[in-house]
């Protein structure tokens, strides 16, 4: 089979069709005239067409035709075969080459096809001035323009469908990568909300149950000896347990956190010091220094999450006593520095994040900060205590993405 032939289609159908009805048309026309004309050879004029009709006919119901190159040339021949009968017998049968020019051209391979279009038009050449008993130019103008022109129409045809092919594949190919690419910034979105949500549950949720483990092992230490203290640090475990909730609600609402409802970042840095300070052994302080300039919602939150991951590492991990925050404008950066006099440790040896031991609150303040094109510094040595700075822009970069609480 011509492996460059076309698949059928809704327009290669419709043409096939037409071409059906040419050979029928151009059959009947030739046993037509035989019968008109009553000459001696009409019975065999008209019993040659019939055959070459349903020899034709019996081409399209065969698979094989289209599936193998074999039967396709033997299809063909057999075919050719009665047409030759035909044209031996009547002038009128000249008119058949045409149809079969096509055929030839689109079930032959490229050169095979060419070459029997050629060989066709010279037996219908030969075989029309046979009937005339001689020839001239003008009778080879008919079955060679015939040619000609089925040679130009089909490799045409099968140029254009070669471009439409390659333009399908295009299409395929477009339409299989914007699926995975679809697919990719899907997981890439997955992965990012993830990653949010990790984040906003260790700075809240996690730290919050860590201070309420914290306050309930103080108010175990201290029954039964001073039942006082200990009924203060089951209060306050309790207050830090509505705190939670209240951050959890609004976590879930996709709301800012509650430190920062009606007040500024400066006032919500206070407060988390003064709660540190009435919870824990350990005294936090907050500075302000520099002109406060408007914050986006994301930088105070990202500020906010920061110190209290840190203070909260700071009451863990740290044995502190004392713990500085200092909130810094400084022109087109803000600063949070968050200082201790704890235990420190080695930064050349960072904890390794553990499901039970924890270890992921330097990565969540790294990532936000970085999620705004800033920068977390931390500097600290064993037994002299720890400092860290987190350092923001006041404007947002182009590419930095819109921060949720």
């Amino acid at each position: 089979m011509n492996t460059a032939a076309p698949a059928l289609t809704p327009t290669t159908r419709a043409l096939a069709w037409c071409l059906h009805l040419l050979v029928i048309g151009l059959l009947v026309l030739a046993a037509g005239r035989a019968v008109a004309d009553d000459g001696p050879r009409t019975g065999w004029i008209v019993a040659s067409s019939v055959l070459c009709g349903l020899v034709y006919a019996a081409g399209p119901t065969l698979p094989g035709v289209r599936r193998s190159q074999r039967a396709a040339t033997l299809w063909l021949a057999a075919l050719g075969a009665c047409w030759l009968v035909l044209l031996a017998l009547s002038a009128d049968g000249v008119w058949m080459a045409f149809p079969l020019y096509f055929l030839q051209l689109y079930l032959l391979p490229r050169r095979a096809g060419a070459a029997a279009v050629a060989a066709t038009a010279v037996v219908a050449i030969a075989g029309f001035a046979g009937h005339q008993d001689s020839f001239s130019a003008a009778m080879a103008i008919g079955p060679a323009l015939g040619a000609a022109v089925a040679v130009a129409v089909v490799r045409g045809y099968q140029a254009l469908y070669r471009e439409s092919e390659h333009r399908r594949r295009l299409i395929e190919e477009l339409t299989a990568t914007r699926a995975d690419l679809a697919a990719a910034q899907h997981t890439a979105g997955v992965l990012a909300e993830r990653d949010r949500l990790a984040r906003e549950i260790h700075d809240t949720l996690a730290q919050g149950l860590s201070s309420i483990q914290l306050l309930l092992r103080a108010a175990e230490r201290a029954l039964p000896e001073a039942p006082r203290n200990a009924a203060r640090y089951v209060d306050q475990a309790r207050q830090a347990a509505a705190d939670n909730l209240a951050e959890a609600r609004r976590f879930v609402a996709g709301l800012t956190p509650p430190t920062l409802e009606g007040a500024s970042l400066a006032d919500a840095l206070e407060r988390l010091c003064t709660t540190i300070s009435a919870r824990h052994r350990l005294i936090a302080r907050f500075h302000l220094t520099g002109d406060p300039a408007p914050l986006t919602t994301a930088h105070e939150v990202a500020l906010l999450r920061i110190a209290q991951s840190a203070l909260a590492n700071t009451v863990r991990h740290a044995e502190a006593t004392t713990a500085e925050v200092t909130l810094s404008y400084l022109g087109d950066h803000v600063v949070l520095d968050v200082v201790d006099d704890g235990r420190g440790f080695d930064p050349a040896f960072p904890l390794v994040p553990d499901p039970e031991a924890g270890g992921f609150g330097l990565a969540a303040m790294r990532a936000r900060a970085k999620a705004l094109g800033g920068t977390l510094t931390i500097e600290s040595v064993p037994d002299h205590g720890t400092a860290l700075a987190a350092q923001l822009p006041l404007k947002p970069t182009e590419t930095e993405p819109e921060a949720r609480p």
